[in-house]
């Protein structure tokens, strides 16, 4: 794992009534807010964005969605997980660490909970072009 990146997977009922998705390992704790983010088509690249002290959770509510973690401090740790709304998980990404993703699925839907507020996170923003770091498949889309 990549400076403590977690994985809290989740679950799927699905009965008569219709689907129900959780994680229930995940408890908000530290959240100070969340947004969600759609792109305009699948294979679109999100890319890079990073905080040395914000961290953040990603769930994938609707499609899916490979997830790109590169190390600030020694760009050459990268990971990349898949999530899915098919396979429910929360992915825990620590601070000092960049972060990007690419849909897989049209009208994939992604919900980011942040512990920073959008103040501490203003200074604490840290940005570099997809280009650098191509690890994900420009082709796919």
């Amino acid at each position: 794992m990549n400076d403590g990146c977690k994985i809290l997977n989740g679950g799927l009922f699905v009965d008569d009534r219709g689907t129900l998705r959780f994680v229930n390992d995940f408890n908000f704790e530290g959240v100070k807010r969340f947004y969600q983010v759609e792109n305009h088509e699948r294979g679109f690249i999100r890319a890079w964005h990073g905080h040395k002290k914000e961290g953040k959770y990603v769930y994938v509510a609707k499609g899916s969605a490979w997830i790109g973690v590169i190390n600030m401090d020694n760009p050459s740790r990268v990971e990349k997980f898949v999530l899915s709304a098919k396979s429910p998980k929360v992915l825990f990404i620590p601070s000092g660490n960049y972060n990007g993703f690419q849909t897989l699925e049209e009208d994939t839907i992604l919900f980011f909970f942040s512990t920073s507020s959008i103040e501490e996170s203003k200074g604490d923003d840290y940005r570099e072009p997809y280009e650098k770091y191509p690890i994900f498949n420009k082709e796919y889309r």
